[in-house]
């Protein structure tokens, strides 16, 4: 039985997230220096990146 077609791992595909971790929303905020590092709650909205 061969492996469906969606199952496989593409190395050379590069997808959008659409989803970010909150330590990498984080991260690209305080790169635009768009927060400070004290700011705990209330972080803003950042586009997705790509992998």
């Amino acid at each position: 039985m061969s492996q469906h077609p969606s199952l496989r791992v593409g190395g050379k595909i590069r997808k959008i997230r659409n989803v970010m971790k909150r330590y990498e929303r984080i991260d690209v905020l305080l790169a635009d220096g768009r927060i400070k590092e004290d700011k705990v709650l209330g972080l803003p909205k950042t586009k997705p990146t790509e992998i």
